[in-house]
């Protein structure tokens, strides 16, 4: 069909170059209307483009100054972590300081404790083995006369 509508413009002569009657009053009515298009199109259309441009840039430094506000307060942020988590161990360390000597005095009283009652205890045995050996001699020698009584039959005096 293209092929078609190609020979038809061209059985009606088809011209490539204007009439010059009508190419002049067209060429004037072309500068004419560019300062009338530039005013009324194209200067708004680039004062719109313009703050538009200038809002995106606006925008754009804003949010590159609360990207800068916001690493700097997670800087912050992160170092009173630290400052915090080195507090917490040396509070830790301290209490656990604290703690073994606190086991350390109570497991030294405990041990004197210990000792003191073991000398007493000592003492008290040592005191009723001699009781207890003093006891079995004068028992032993009444047993011996009791023995030896039965043995021989009689008293002995």
């Amino acid at each position: 069909m293209g092929l078609a509508a190609g020979d038809a413009a061209a059985a009606e002569g088809l011209e490539l170059f204007p009439q010059p009657k009508i190419l002049i009053p067209l060429i004037v009515a072309f500068w004419l209307l560019v300062p009338v298009v530039n005013r009324a199109l194209i200067a708004p259309t680039l004062r719109v483009l313009d703050a538009r441009a200038e809002r995106t840039g606006g925008a754009r430094k804003r949010a590159a100054r609360l990207e800068e506000s916001v690493r700097e307060a997670i800087a912050r942020y992160e170092h009173s972590v630290d400052e915090a988590r080195r507090a917490a161990e040396a509070t830790r360390r301290a209490a656990l300081e604290e703690a073994r000597r606190l086991a350390a005095e109570e497991t030294g009283s405990a041990r004197a404790d210990v000792e003191l009652e073991l000398g007493r205890a000592r003492g008290e045995i040592t005191t009723a083995l001699g009781e207890a050996r003093r006891g079995l001699r004068a028992q032993s020698a009444a047993l011996a006369r009791e023995a030896a009584s039965r043995v021989l039959g009689r008293e002995l005096a």
